[in-house]
């Protein structure tokens, strides 16, 4: 059963050798990052599961990717030669030699700043479009996968706060991230699943597939939340939550 989710934004620009010289604007979203991960080690989980947003996950096929820990992807699609693991292991059951997507890579960075070494782990890429009835699915089947487990789950908010933002400003954003972030703060299981997939889908909101994989895995239990970061630079809107 899920005994601990953190919630995290997954643009690369976290990672401070991407952002350069823009580093800084994001510390405090790191700091809050890193302050989640803390509290996925307080639950001693059997098993960490590291789930975002996969461009490789066919909504036809499943829906889902599973990577090994010891996964390895990076950020050289994005002009930086930096690569990272996910987890201290080498890669086990799974496709070793798929690369991770960039959500996981973001991820395997945090979970490397945060020293992680409580639990084994794997990664889950989800499909962006897939339903979110499918996405309570995989989330339950998540859950079941060990006595304990804890949820990392990457995903970003709208993209459409501003009109410098990825997909200009849309009047909608604002509102459907202020349902986000409310849910994720309360640990509301119920108001995650009722999020609109096409809704979403039109703002870019790439977190909302994750999210509701992560209100499927909380089914039967009953944890509190937090919300310890709710802004939207660049016109995205970046949330990090702690269930426990």
């Amino acid at each position: 059963m899920l005994v601990a989710a953190a919630v995290c934004p997954c643009p690369p620009l976290l990672v401070p050798a991407v952002a350069a010289g823009a580093a800084p604007e994001l510390d405090r979203a790191r700091t809050a990052c890193l302050d989640a991960v803390g509290v996925l080690a307080a639950a001693r989980p059997d098993r960490l599961v590291v789930v975002g947003p996969d461009p490789d996950a066919d909504p036809d096929g499943g829906g889902t990717v599973t990577y090994p820990e010891g996964a390895v992807g990076g950020f050289r699609g994005f002009g930086v030669d930096l690569d990272v693991r996910l987890g201290a292991g080498a890669p086990g059951d799974g496709d070793a030699t798929r690369p991770l997507p960039p959500s996981l890579a973001v991820a395997a960075w945090l979970l490397q700043r945060a020293d992680w070494a409580d639990a084994p782990l794997e990664g889950v890429g989800v499909a962006g479009s897939l339903p979110p009835e499918r996405c309570a699915e995989a989330g339950r089947e998540i859950a079941a996968r060990a006595p304990r487990v804890a949820l990392l789950v990457m995903g970003d908010g709208s993209a459409c706060r501003s009109v410098k933002a990825p997909g200009y400003l849309d009047a909608r954003a604002a509102d459907f991230d202020e349902r986000a972030a409310r849910a994720l703060g309360a640990a509301d299981t119920a108001a995650l699943a009722a999020l609109d997939a096409d809704l979403a889908y039109e703002l870019k909101a790439a977190g909302r597939a994750p999210w509701q994989v992560l209100a499927g895995a909380a089914h039967g239990a009953s944890p509190e939340g937090r919300l310890l970061y709710d802004e939207a630079p660049y016109g995205v809107g970046y949330l990090v939550a702690a269930w426990s």
